[in-house]
């Protein structure tokens, strides 16, 4: 299990690993440009409760746009202003009582990304909508750091999820995929787009996006349950009282008549 989780799995970051990162003059580009594409989404998304999974970011910075009765943010580490501070792989909210989760580059740094997964899985409604956001593998970050050489101040740990890979968890957990947006603050650089818009020069550049939204959703149909119409009763016909089979031999032989 351990191995698995080596191979899978990144390492939780620190405070100071993340205060270095949203400092930088990157992260800070990728930071407002990931706050942009949120922006866009959240008011798609209604009920009562948003959550977001993971410390990103400052406060409930990522979910300003919220138009829910209620958002939280339960973090990883402490001094971003989280509400709390928990394990994404085991948390502590009751099942089917969210509306939507958002994972802020959580499962990059998750010991255990498929159980986080399978946790915001089960805290969401049957209406539900996962907002995940990712590192691309296959970018320049990607490539940078499966050769070595990395940005100084991105944060260390992290495991790059590409968009295939994402969708073969979520199938697994019976979550449809609504969208998919590419962006980034380097090459290449061009304007955010979901996959399926329409084809332009720019969609061969995009698989090399440095960052993705994803957004999927629940598949589970509420099922109204409806009461079976009632029968007409049927009167025995053995075992009947003598004197209520001749009362109703006389009433059939009257109406006979």
């Amino acid at each position: 299990m351990n191995s698995t989780r080596a191979r899978r799995g990144g390492r939780p970051f620190s405070r100071h690993t993340l205060d270095l990162w949203l400092r930088s003059p990157r992260g800070r580009r990728l930071l407002e440009l990931e706050e942009q594409e949120v922006r866009r989404v959240l008011p798609d998304v209604f009920g009562r409760h948003v959550l977001q999974i993971g410390s990103w970011g400052h406060g409930g910075q990522l979910l300003a746009a919220s138009e829910t009765l209620h958002s939280a943010v339960l973090g990883t580490i402490s001094g971003f202003g989280a509400q709390a501070i928990t394990e994404p792989e085991s948390l502590p909210v009751l099942s089917k009582s969210v509306d939507a989760v958002l994972l802020p580059h959580t499962l990059e740094f998750a010991r255990s990304p498929q159980s986080v997964l399978r946790e915001a899985n089960r805290i969401l409604t049957d209406r539900g909508r996962l907002m995940a956001l990712g590192f691309n593998p296959w970018s320049g970050w990607g490539i940078r750091k499966a050769m070595g050489m990395r940005y100084r101040a991105f944060p260390q740990g992290a495991r790059f999820h590409g968009v295939g890979q994402m969708c073969d968890w979520l199938e697994l957990l019976d979550l449809e995929m609504v969208e998919v947006r590419r962006f980034g603050v380097g090459f290449p650089w061009l304007e955010p787009r979901s996959d399926g818009d329409p084809f332009d020069i720019g969609t061969l550049a995009h698989p090399l996006a440095e960052a993705y939204l994803l957004i999927a959703k629940k598949r589970v149909i509420p099922i109204n349950r409806i009461g079976r119409a009632q029968r007409a009763q049927i009167k025995p016909l053995i075992g009947v009282p003598a004197s209520e089979a001749r009362s109703t031999t006389t009433n059939y032989e009257n109406d006979q008549a």
